[in-house]
């Protein structure tokens, strides 16, 4: 029984320690979390090319980054689509990829990638509706439809990293 602490009459042998031992490493943690990071990173930069490209059919402006800009109440203060970008940059890097690690054994799908995309997808639904900006006709379906692969590849580029570094040695993730 390997999850059985060893005050139930198993010993424990160096390399269950070991292993044990790595998940409590601060080198290791932060190490993970450095991996996140770069996925959210590669995710969110491949999320903004399609947003681009939305934006440059019309279904979507970069000028809506302004909004998280505005909820903070900094309009005033700094250049309000780089920051509310910057912002959104930051939610990309931080706070969902560590949702994602913490939810990728549960997510449809048999490799990293394939999870990030339904992750990516369950993120839209959050997406479409905060930064609706009254669209209407073939405009809201491109937005939806756009935002949507927009997600996914955010999601698929997120997996992708973290299944790059699943594989290597010195990574716990």
């Amino acid at each position: 029984m390997p999850d059985t602490p060893p005050e139930f009459g198993e010993s424990t042998d160096g390399e269950a320690v070991a292993e044990r031992n790595e998940f409590d490493n601060l080198r290791g943690i932060v190490a993970d979390g450095v991996v996140g990071a770069a996925g959210g990173l590669v995710g969110t930069a491949m999320m903004t090319v399609v947003l681009l490209i939305a934006q440059s059919i019309g279904a979507f402006e970069l000028t809506d980054f302004a909004i998280l800009t505005q909820l903070l109440g900094l309009d005033a203060y700094v250049p309000s689509v780089l920051f509310g970008y910057a912002l959104f940059l930051a939610g990309g890097m931080v706070p969902w990829p560590l949702l994602f690690a913490s939810l990728m054994a549960y997510l449809p799908g048999e490799s990293s990638p394939v999870s990030g995309a339904f992750f990516g997808a369950a993120m839209w639904t959050g997406f479409v509706l905060a930064f609706y900006t009254d669209q209407t006709g073939l405009t809201l379906v491109l937005y939806a439809l756009l935002t949507l692969a927009a997600h996914v590849v955010y999601g698929m580029g997120l997996g992708a990293v973290f299944d790059y570094f699943e594989n290597r040695p010195d990574s716990i993730v």
